[in-house]
């Protein structure tokens, strides 16, 4: 395991990759219960990788009974704490065992750089691994204050069985978010990943189960979101769902819950994120380059992705100039190639859309400064070069919708008061960011903006210790954190009379 990777090595790793499609059921692979399969096509080239198993109602069934065999059994969730904490630890040192071939993974399955999969993705994946491997023995119930003559207790108990369904921008890290607290609290999953991108997930589970988690705890089911997605979001024995996504198809699980069982839905659905420059801003050029960096990070395809740029009016001529100076450098290329920055977005329709709203954005006025075309990479795949917009309004359709690409606007505001009310008009509440040198003038605007996350001075910071989630139609719920574990337990009350 190495930190950087050379084109050779990546290469290398790349024709050595065993790669597998199909579902992971009750500790073995198998096919689909159809025997269909569909074609996973890597962006980098637009050449089918694999085929992958075609899960629909049946096998999301077969995954859940065995899910519920191995919950009602006990033999996870009544193992002691400090046994599942071992075993959770030996995931981790497998995942970290293997990190070079899940980064080269990851990165011809959805297009993100290679850099960014082994430098990032991959280590934020088993901190989060190895930090909820931490938890299980590390958690005290409660006793409640009551009188001489009663004793209650307050304990936590696993939720059941969990579904968990991931999106195909950040599989193996999203899907990590979700798995290992569930896991941790003593729960079965069955992880259904996005169709663009279900190969990490497929190869997890597998060293999952050689790590010594049961057959049954952890389960995963590759599929279309109509059939096994929709299953999952209606069967009538999953307990808890949580889901990373659209807005649109977070709202059907929505509605999934309320025709089937009430299960629990947490949601995390994207954003409109602003990032908001003051006047007083410290090192110009530090944030305008960030600024850049950040809308081009994983091709834009980020639910935090600084898609708004607020800008003060004092100093946005020079900001934006240093913007589109920076961003001209950021050129997509191969993502197996260690020097590239910006990778190939997820699928040729994909492409489409981001291209279709930057023809919208044209049409309702915005002035295109940079990009707004495809490059010439010689690949074959779905490149987009970075775009980006000025003389935004916010009512315009680039400044409303989530566009999942490298694409900026750049909208100019007076002063404080118009910079926190046009930050706050979205139905997104995601994330957001101010740049000031003031910090009374920080926390006051940092307070009013409604956002889960509120970065200052800088962008898209965290680690697992802190929570992750929005507000609006962000979502409900929050990933990482012990706050994470509160959507896989259920609180119980014991009430003793003494």
């Amino acid at each position: 395991m190495t930190l950087q990777l050379s084109k050779s090595d990546i290469l290398g790793i790349r024709s050595r990759l065993a790669i597998k499609g199909q579902a992971f059921i009750y500790g073995r692979f198998v096919d689909a219960a159809s025997g269909e399969t569909f074609d996973n096509i890597s962006p980098r080239d637009g050449q089918v990788i694999a085929k992958v198993a075609a899960c629909d109602t049946v096998d999301v069934d077969i995954a859940v009974k065995a899910a519920r065999k191995a919950f009602e059994a006990g033999v996870w969730r009544d193992r002691s704490p400090k046994e599942r904490k071992k075993v959770l630890q030996r995931f981790a040192a497998l995942f970290e065992k293997h990190m070079d071939e899940l980064a080269v993974l990851e990165t011809l399955d959805m297009g993100k750089p290679i850099t960014e999969s082994r430098t990032i993705d991959v280590n934020v994946v088993l901190d989060t691994l190895q930090w909820y491997a931490e938890c299980p023995d590390k958690l005290y119930d409660e006793i409640a204050p009551t009188g001489p003559n009663q004793l209650a207790t307050i304990t936590r108990e696993p939720v059941g069985v969990v579904g968990a369904v991931v999106p195909w921008n950040f599989p193996m890290l999203m899907a990590s978010w979700k798995l290992a607290p569930a896991l941790a609290m003593g729960n079965s999953v069955i992880l259904k990943p996005a169709e663009q991108s279900p190969l990490t997930a497929i190869r997890m589970a597998e060293l999952a189960a050689e790590a010594g988690i049961p057959d049954g705890v952890f389960n995963v089911v590759p599929g279309f979101g109509p059939t096994a997605g929709k299953a999952m979001g209606l069967h009538m024995d999953i307990d808890c769902l949580a889901f990373t996504g659209s807005g649109e198809v977070g709202k059907l699980f929505l509605q999934y819950a309320g025709q089937s069982n009430m299960k629990r839905v947490f949601l995390e659905c994207g954003g409109k994120s602003p990032n908001i420059i003051l006047d007083d801003v410290p090192e110009l050029r530090v944030a305008a380059e960030r600024a850049a960096t950040a809308i081009c990070f994983n091709q834009g395809e980020v639910c935090v992705a600084p898609s708004r740029l607020i800008l003060s009016e004092r100093i946005h001529d020079q900001f934006l100039e240093i913007v589109v100076d920076t961003a001209k450098s950021i050129r997509p290329g191969d993502p197996l190639d260690p020097e590239t920055k910006l990778g190939a977005l997820v699928e040729d329709g994909h492409r489409s859309r981001v291209e279709g709203y930057i023809a919208k954005g044209q049409e309702e006025g915005a002035r295109l400064v940079l990009g707004g075309n495809r490059p010439e990479t010689g690949l074959g795949g779905y490149y987009v070069n970075p775009t980006i917009f000025a003389d935004v309004k916010n009512s315009m359709t680039i400044a409303r919708e989530e566009i999942f690409g490298p694409v900026l606007s750049a909208i100019t505001v007076k002063d404080d008061e118009e910079a926190v009310r046009v930050a706050n008009d979205t139905s997104y509440g995601l994330a957001a960011a101010v740049w000031t040198r003031d910090l009374s003038r920080a926390h006051k605007i940092s307070r009013k903006l409604r956002a889960g996350s509120v970065w200052v001075n800088c962008y898209d910071h965290g680690d697992v210790t802190v929570p992750f989630g929005g507000f609006k139609q962000s979502g409900n719920g929050r990933d990482k954190s012990l706050h994470a574990l509160d959507k896989y337990t259920e609180l119980k009350t014991t009430w003793i009379e003494l």
